[in-house]
């Protein structure tokens, strides 16, 4: 997730981009590389899947750019990107998305992976020399991150007289391996 013009915030688009084409040759993925929607717009790229891997951005006092977390969606908090008067936050989608009876990825198996980032605001298609210069670094942790959860089942399984089970990726933030952000 994340917006693309707005330097480090494209780190979890530029992400599932790279983790998504060592990952294509896998049936059992989709990857959304380019996902700049909040709130209940969230719901139309997620439904039916059994696991979800998203990519973002965060921006935590004292963080250290670059650095990345990795936390599920029982973590999750409200955010500038994805709160605001006019719509609800990712946590809040997800409640909503259930209550409605919308086929979602159990909580457990929402897995948020966000980097840490200097400049979130500034129109620009670059990300920003500390995060370009330890990207390859961060991408080959965090894939290597993915490919390990890829290869245990999901806790909820999709009924499979539906459809066949099925993956998603989607970009969004990133931080420290291992470790939940401090706000």
């Amino acid at each position: 997730m994340g917006n693309p013009i707005l330097c480090d915030d494209a780190v979890g688009v530029r992400l599932a981009s790279t983790i998504g084409e060592a990952l294509q040759a896998r049936d059992d993925v989709d990857v959304v590389a380019e996902c700049s929607v909040g709130g209940l717009n969230l719901l139309d790229v997620i439904a039916g899947y059994d696991r979800l891997i998203v990519f973002d951005s965060i921006k935590t006092p004292g963080g250290v750019p670059a650095t990345w977390y990795r936390f599920d969606s029982t973590s999750l908090r409200e955010t500038m990107n994805l709160n605001n008067v006019h719509d609800i936050n990712f946590a809040t989608a997800l409640e909503l998305g259930r209550r409605m009876g919308i086929k979602l990825p159990a909580e457990a198996d929402i897995h948020i992976f966000a980097v840490e980032v200097s400049d979130n605001l500034t129109f620009s298609t670059a990300l920003s020399p500390a995060l370009e210069e330890a990207f390859s670094e961060y991408a080959a942790e965090i894939q290597a991150e993915v490919e390990g959860l890829l290869g245990q089942p999901a806790r909820e399984p999709y009924d499979a007289s539906l459809a066949p089970p099925r993956n998603a990726l989607a970009a969004e933030a990133s931080g420290k391996r291992g470790s939940q952000p401090t706000t």
